[in-house]
């Protein structure tokens, strides 16, 4: 508290907080950073937990100040960096949108002009005049994203407090980030979501124990991204993830890794859970042998297809079908999630090869079954 209390005064006087020497117990969150984002352009931050990724968003947002070296911004910025952030807890929704867009640089004018488009966005319906101490983390979100983006900022700060939203909001945020980026907007976006990584970012920067390895194209940032997350041993068998303490996976059985272009490749998985685990999501994807490019992407929800992995020992069939692949080395991979994609629960990785004659069906795409059974 005390080391605290001087650094402040320091900063109040315009000093620098004695960079060039660490205290007892401290170490530096971020160091060794160089990065620059061009207007327009989409910034993905990934790294493990503790990596810093936060912290270097609230020293983009004015939150904390660099001790060393410095941070250019032109523009205004709009931020949404932790659920509930700029909220008054006895103001209500109504209240909170005038203050935290005020905080965002908005005039009174301003929001009202946007204040119906704001609502109809977060769509909290009759909460909009209940104090938002009685809001649930989704709807802090909800609210908190509205006011951020209607603001038009110049540059859109979004950590992973949109994990906490529904898969329709999150679709939502998305198609509204898409909407910014064309008009202009800078999103620099924080998630272990590497679907929206790969989706949205232009390049990506990596930080690894609080240092920066940054990669001009996001594949290359996800492939050492995924890396990090092997143990001895993983590298052969390309497994990252195959279960947790209520739902174990105890063999995966696949078809051939020798392929003709139109084949189906099929994945059995035997699991054994002790509870019910409803309403899963399944992505199913296959790469280039070298992981620079991504030739088909699916999830089970875009089938419109409901998979709930019972209780007990079961077996899980996935088939990806008709693949149009000829002469390539590729990778068949497959991830299943918890509902809401609250926790990984499998991930697995299988090298195969297409050969042969191209495949004279006049198919140019790809479908996916999902079958559980006994």
């Amino acid at each position: 508290m005390i080391y605290g209390m001087q650094d402040i005064g320091r900063n109040l006087l315009g000093m620098s907080s004695k960079p060039e020497r660490l205290r007892k117990n401290e170490f530096w969150a971020l160091s060794d950073i160089s990065v620059e984002v061009q207007k327009g352009e989409t910034l993905g931050v990934i790294g493990p937990n503790g990596s810093g990724k936060t912290t270097l968003l609230k020293i983009l947002n004015g939150i904390f100040w660099p001790d060393r070296g410095l941070v250019r911004i032109r523009g205004q910025v709009g931020a949404l960096i932790e659920v509930g952030a700029g909220f008054h807890p006895l103001l209500t929704g109504r209240e909170n949108i005038y203050v935290n867009a005020a905080i965002l640089g908005l005039k009174k004018k301003e929001v009202e002009r946007q204040f119906n488009a704001i609502v109809d966005f977060a769509a909290i319906g009759e909460f909009l005049d209940v104090p938002v101490k009685h809001y649930s983390s989704g709807m802090f979100v909800r609210l908190g994203f509205a006011v951020a983006v209607h603001c038009r900022p110049d540059i859109l700060l979004v950590d992973e407090v949109l994990a906490v939203g529904d898969e329709g909001f999150q679709r939502k945020c998305f198609d509204k980030v898409g909407e910014l980026k064309r008009d202009g907007t800078t999103p620099i976006i924080v998630s272990h979501n590497m679907h929206l990584v790969s989706t949205f970012s232009d390049r990506v920067l990596l930080l690894e124990h609080g240092r920066a390895k940054y990669f001009t194209e996001p594949e290359q940032g996800i492939q050492y991204y995924n890396q990090l997350f092997l143990k001895p041993g993983d590298a052969g068998m390309e497994k990252i993830c195959s279960g947790n303490d209520s739902i174990r996976f105890l063999g995966v059985k696949t078809t051939t890794r020798e392929l003709n272009p139109g084949d189906s490749f099929t994945f059995h998985l035997t699991y054994e859970a002790n509870r019910d685990f409803p309403d899963v999501s399944i992505d199913a994807a296959i790469w280039s042998g070298s992981e620079a490019r991504l030739y088909f992407q699916a999830t089970n929800h875009a089938f419109h297809q409901r998979i709930d992995l019972k209780e007990g020992k079961h077996t899980l069939e996935v088939t990806i079908g008709e693949i149009p692949l000829c002469q390539s080395l590729a990778k068949v991979v497959l991830a299943i999630w918890s509902h809401k994609r609250e926790e990984l629960l499998f991930w697995w990785r299988v090298p195969v090869e297409f050969q042969g004659k191209e495949h004279s069906g006049g198919r140019n795409f790809l479908k996916v079954i999902f079958r559980t059974g006994d």
